[in-house]
């Protein structure tokens, strides 16, 4: 209904959440995509439309045959009055009635009939009969024409109304940046455009403002709430060298920014990005259901047309079945299970994305309802990816390891380091460092080579001119969210499953501690698509969780790839989901969506169908024996209310919570 909106790429109209459609090249513009189904209009020109039709209808009404013979009362009558329907009926059909008749021209050239196409007919096929009818001396449809054009512009306000509540989550991510920034030039702050910020520039950020773009804090402390962008509930404390990301809010500190990314580049619009792309691509449901409007039109359109005749060959008045035609193609239209898929998907594209998760690929949060088995990277995702010293035999051991490990930047050496500083034992100078792959390091400390490593045991051994001197047990920190993150996962009847470089030894001890039902241990990066597989040939659905880079083949191979650790770096190929605050908690989260998602479609669709399914026989006059005929105009009610029911329903998805 909206050709004013236009975007370079594929996603929903704001105004009404339907589907973009490529416009047609005009002469001298880009191609740029233009809404499908309405005429240009924004809700105020509707509502504009509704109240002159409105005042125009009445007269009408008030001078029909049918007002007359209820109330048993005369309109004044005057030269010229039995014209007066005639008159006001074509100023609201030609006035209220051009968007539609302007969106059935659109879907017929574009051979994409539908709800448009449908009105379109039904509204022509009655104004053309009244006016033969008028000079025919036959029952015209005027009141039925005008109240039905009326009561098609006010549902469809109500329904604009509707569906731009639901899709306000996502314009509200566009209004999360300042329209100026403070830029310190010269040691002088200066406002200026936000389109006017460069990579490079030092910005200014007062307590309470919004920070303009991407950067790194190049001065000063504070704490910054992100909850807008990552969903994290608490204010992040940021120091000197810590990022930042555009559209969050400054705390009480003063903060000196220095901007890394602008525009486009931004997290804020990548996450936008995301979600416009999630939202153009389409569900299983939203294929089925787009399908079944398709049908649906070309059934009533068949339907109308087989009314229309049966009831002359029965042999009705013209003017009633013309009303029976009306009311089919009214009630027939497939607006509302147009709307029951596309509109729940956008609130939860949109949902997620302020809860902390991206979802890049719809059928990725479609996939997540049907998972029953969870594969975790340990280290990054279960682990902290930092390794402490558990246990060891002696002081003089741990010196030496330390002294020895000094020179290495491997994890578990700077956790031997750590430790031996925490003991407060002094480093002895190491010469001669030397780096054995996959085994440990060794060097010469006070004249004499000093071992540390693996000797084919789990214990880190030290070694004395090759003389045992002690040992060390180093373990990676478990996380506590994934304590809890995976407690949450058995309580909703997942299966666990980890996979790990590791040895054997530190596999079982992980997945003991967490309660996990498998593990993978000594898996290369490249292996742990097969382990995927494996899980895969036993039947069950598999979600994988990784890092996005090491794991690559493994989340492309699951069923639903999640990558954990990304931070902003929305940019990762192989993951359908991104959890950007690295909180495997998260993934219970995506989990309850998708189920939240899916009954949601289904109530929509089960609503949409039924009504028709209800309605349509009435429409047709299958009743009329038994005096229950739905006249075009209450069909028109029942339309809208249908499409508003819809969009209602999934209006409160955006409000259902997620824990």
């Amino acid at each position: 209904m909206h050709p004013e909106i236009r975007q370079d790429r594929p996603g929903m109209c704001p105004e009404c959440g339907m589907n973009l459609v490529p416009a047609k090249e005009k002469k001298g513009a880009m191609d740029h995509a233009g809404h499908d189904k309405h005429a240009g209009h924004s809700t105020a020109l509707f509502l504009r439309k509704f109240w002159v039709s409105l005042i125009l209808t009445v007269p009408v009404v008030l001078y029909a045959d049918v007002v007359e013979k209820i109330f048993k009362w005369s309109p004044p009558a005057f030269s010229g009055s039995d014209f007066l329907p005639l008159v006001l009926g074509s100023i609201v059909f030609f006035y209220g009635g051009w968007v539609f008749l302007a969106g059935a021209g659109r879907e017929i050239r574009g051979r994409l009939p539908g709800m448009m196409t449908l009105i379109g007919i039904a509204v022509s096929a009655a104004y053309f009969w009244s006016v033969y009818a008028v000079f025919a001396g036959a029952e015209a449809l005027f009141w039925e024409l005008t109240t039905l054009i009326t009561i098609m512009l006010l549902g469809h306000w109500l329904e604009m109304r509707a569906v731009s509540g639901a899709q306000g989550a996502l314009r509200e991510l566009s209004k999360l940046l300042p329209d100026t920034a403070e830029v310190i030039r010269n040691g002088q702050p200066t406002t200026v455009q936000l389109s006017e910020l460069r990579e490079g520039d030092v910005v200014l950020v007062r307590p309470g403002a919004k920070i303009p773009a991407d950067g790194r804090i190049a001065d000063g402390e504070s704490d910054v709430n992100e909850s807008m962008v990552t969903g994290e509930s608490k204010p992040v404390a940021k120091k000197e060298g810590d990022a930042v990301i555009a559209g969050t809010i400054n705390g009480d500190g003063v903060l000196k920014i220095s901007v890394s990314n602008i525009g486009e580049k931004t997290f804020l619009a990548g996450v936008m990005r995301l979600v416009a792309e999630a939202q153009a691509s389409k569900s299983r449901l939203q294929i089925l259901s787009d399908r079944a409007a398709l049908y649906l039109t070309v059934v009533a359109v068949s339907g109308g047309l087989v009314t229309l005749v049966a009831w002359l060959a029965a042999g009705a008045e013209v003017g009633f079945a013309v009303a029976r035609l009306v009311a089919v193609l009214v009630i027939a239209c497939p607006h509302a299970l147009g709307l029951a898929v596309p509109l729940v998907a956008s609130i939860s594209t949109t949902k997620a994305a302020h809860n902390g998760f991206l979802v890049k690929q719809r059928l990725a949060l479609e996939a997540a309802r049907s998972v029953d088995t969870v594969l975790f990277d340990k280290t990054g995702t279960l682990t902290r990816g930092e390794f402490g010293v558990v246990s060891y035999s002696s002081d003089e051991a741990l010196a030496l390891a330390a002294s020895v490990d000094a020179h290495s930047e491997h994890p578990i050496a700077r956790g031997i380091v750590a430790e031996a500083k925490k003991q407060g034992l002094g480093l002895r100078e190491a010469k001669n460092f030397k780096r054995i792959p996959g085994v440990g390091a060794e060097a010469e400390v006070d004249g004499k080579r000093v071992f540390v490593g693996h000797r084919g045991k789990s214990d880190i051994q030290v070694e004395l001119d090759g003389a045992a001197v002690g040992t060390l047990a180093v373990a990676d920190t478990i996380r506590v969210e994934a304590a809890e993150a995976l407690q949450e996962l058995k309580g909703m009847g997942m299966r666990l499953a980890m996979i790990t470089g590791d040895s054997e030894e530190v596999a079982q001890q992980v997945s003991k501690e967490l309660g996990i039902d498998e593990y993978f241990a000594r898996v290369l990066p490249h292996q742990k698509s097969e382990k995927v597989k494996e899980l895969q040939s036993r039947g069950l659905r598999v979600a994988m969780v990784g890092d996005g880079i090491n794991d690559a083949p493994a989340l492309t191979q699951a069923d639903l790839g999640i990558a954990i650790g990304a931070g902003t770096n929305v940019a990762i190929e192989s993951a359908g989901i991104i959890l950007v605050r690295n909180d495997p908690r998260d993934i219970a989260k995506i989990v309850r969506l998708s189920k939240m998602t899916y009954a949601k479609m289904i109530q929509n669709l089960f609503w949409a169908t039924g009504y028709n399914v209800v309605a349509l026989p009435l429409a047709a006059g299958a009743l009329s024996a038994w005096g229950i005929i739905l006249e075009p105009a209450l069909a028109a009610v029942f339309m809208s209310a249908s499409t508003v029911i819809v969009a209602a329903n999934a209006l409160l998805l955006k409000r259902a919570p997620l824990v």
